[in-house]
């Protein structure tokens, strides 16, 4: 289980901010961190980390654990995108497609684990 830190109401409001055109830093910080959480929670573990820089990283995804150094599995990306491809208006192939994803390692792939949270047309 992830250890969370933002709430899901902080986290939703800050992404609905996000969504409404917000470009405040803290706006886009806690979105982030919060989706950054949830996929920490719906996969756990320490196989692939997930870097959206500067605001967060998580590890996740179940399998061999990696506990020094730089990790095996790196995905890094925006924040920008890594909102969209966490909730889903923009499709994971659309992003690595378009190099907005980096992805290095056997295991780093999202797909099959996004979006995190679902958002209305």
């Amino acid at each position: 289980m992830a250890r969370r830190r933002i709430s899901a109401a902080d986290g939703l409001a800050a992404l609905a901010a996000v969504e409404s055109g917000s470009t405040a830093r803290t706006d886009i910080a806690t979105a982030v961190r919060f989706l950054l959480e949830e996929l920490a929670e719906l996969a756990p573990g320490k196989t692939v980390e997930v870097r959206v820089p500067p605001f967060g990283a998580v590890q996740c995804v179940g399998g061999l654990t990696h506990t020094r150094g730089t990790p095996p599995n790196v995905i890094e990306t925006d924040a920008e995108t890594w909102i969209g491809i966490a909730t889903g208006t923009l499709s994971w192939d659309e992003a690595k497609a378009g190099a907005r994803v980096l992805a290095s390692g056997s295991r780093a792939n999202l797909e099959g684990l996004l979006p995190v949270i679902r958002r209305r047309p």
